[in-house]
């Protein structure tokens, strides 16, 4: 589900192929439709509904539609759900209760998604969960250094069955990625530019077996998007 966009929102392959999606789902990443995340796990997908004014509904519905997925829809009015705000690891979901993000809009993703764990966390400050971490591979989670990401990251640790490391980056949106695992390229990241931000462009360097692609959001975070913002990740064949 997630997913998280290439679309550049994301798609959630299993864990070992891929951070952030499950075998035959997408996550979907999007802000609100015309930029955001949807998510997706063996073939259905989950249509947020954002809290602010959806755009292109119909349009992303036509195309989801087309890659014979089948959709979720949230009817319910008082039900918000933020791409930004669900964070697939591969084995389970966390969901950012925020300004964009409510409980109700966490259960009805949780019904969707009865095979795996979801699981909230508040969202104190800022835009919403992805505003400060993302998946960066299977079982590591990109979090920036602020008290906020770190209390956030100890929360979800705490929840958590599972082990995840972690690379920590001293800016709190630098953490905001895009990961793959491309066939015959291995793990692949985009990520922020040194010119945004030189220390935590640096971090990414501490991923040796990484294709690491600077992507800069300078323009996109004018109007609070993000790199997971603006792609959606689709696990297809290459003939797709």
């Amino acid at each position: 589900m997630q997913p998280w966009f290439a679309v550049t929102p994301r798609s959630l392959p299993d864990p070992e192929h891929r951070a952030g999606g499950t075998r035959g789902k997408i996550a979907v990443g999007s802000e609100g439709w015309s930029c955001g995340e949807y998510v997706e796990t063996q073939r259905d997908c989950e249509m947020p509904r954002p809290n602010y004014k959806v755009r292109k509904t119909v349009a992303m519905k036509s195309a989801l539609k087309e890659m014979d997925l089948n959709i979720v829809e949230m009817t319910d009015d008082n039900a918000t759900l933020d791409g930004g705000d669900v964070l697939f690891t591969g084995l389970e979901f966390f969901v950012g209760l925020s300004k964009r993000t409510n409980q109700k809009g966490a259960d009805i993703l949780a019904d969707a998604f009865k095979d795996y764990v979801v699981s909230t966390v508040p969202v104190l400050e800022g835009l919403h969960l992805k505003s400060f971490c993302s998946m960066g591979g299977p079982g590591l989670i990109i979090i920036g250094s602020s008290e906020l990401a770190q209390k956030t990251l100890k929360i979800m640790q705490q929840m958590s069955d599972h082990r995840y490391d972690k690379l920590t980056v001293p800016d709190d949106i630098a953490a905001n990625c895009i990961y793959m695992n491309l066939p015959d390229k291995g793990h692949v990241l985009l990520h922020c530019t040194p010119e945004e931000f030189p220390e935590s462009s640096k971090a990414f360097e501490k991923l040796k077996d990484y294709i690491l692609i600077p992507v800069s959001n300078m323009e996109k975070g004018k109007v609070d998007g993000a790199l997971t913002c603006c792609s959606v990740l689709i696990n297809k064949k290459a003939h797709v």
